[in-house]
């Protein structure tokens, strides 16, 4: 699956998205579902340092060169985005980019990101899920079991603005669309990309 990821993720449209969510980083950066390391290049200057959870040896192992190449410091920070080996109130900036489908328990990981995240922090995202548009969902529902059992536990139906303010995120950009492309391929191409801004922890 990381290959596949890597490739299929790494077209164009998707990565002037990534550069666009991306911008947003500042300070120190928490990186859940770090993947291959296609978000390195779009790391701005304001980034001093990038935390990466990735829970795959093979996707570590994939980053290396961009890793390498990459004038950020980047540390592998823990395998599970449900349960953050980080403290409270320690990141200026979350990011996570096709990652909130696959996590099971995906409530559970956005309150993690959001405690790690200082009071005020930014969380920008870029993830796919459920269309607006009555066809397209029935079908992201009907292949839905499919997907999840074919694609390492892929989601297509997650609505990622209600999960994202349902964790106490106060969303303050967000750009909701397709993906360009065949119409054949709109259950997979919906995406969700912005930013928002974490409470007081409890708040």
């Amino acid at each position: 699956m990381p290959r596949i990821v890597d490739r299929a993720l790494s077209i164009g449209e998707v990565m002037k998205d990534r550069e666009r969510v991306c911008a947003r980083l500042t300070g120190q950066v928490i990186e859940v579902g770090f993947g291959s390391g296609l978000n390195i290049e779009m790391y701005p200057p304001a980034v001093e340092s990038v935390a990466a959870v990735e829970p795959s040896d093979v996707a570590w192992r994939m980053s290396a060169a961009r890793r390498a190449a990459s004038r950020t410091t980047i540390t592998r920070s823990g395998l599970d985005g449900e349960r953050l080996d980080e403290p409270d109130d320690s990141f200026d900036s979350a990011l996570s980019t096709f990652t909130l489908c696959t996590i099971p328990d995906v409530e559970q990981a956005l309150r993690e990101i959001r405690r790690v995240l200082r009071p005020g922090g930014s969380f920008c995202f870029l993830e796919h899920g459920l269309a607006p548009d009555a066809g397209v969902a029935r079908w992201q529902h009907r292949i839905d079991p499919v997907e999840q059992a074919v694609a390492g536990g892929c989601h297509l139906t997650r609505d990622i603005e209600r999960l994202v303010s349902g964790a106490g995120f106060a969303i303050n950009e967000l750009d909701r669309r397709y993906l360009p492309g065949p119409g054949i391929g709109r259950p997979w191409t919906y995406v969700y990309a912005g930013g928002a801004l974490a409470a007081e922890w409890g708040g």
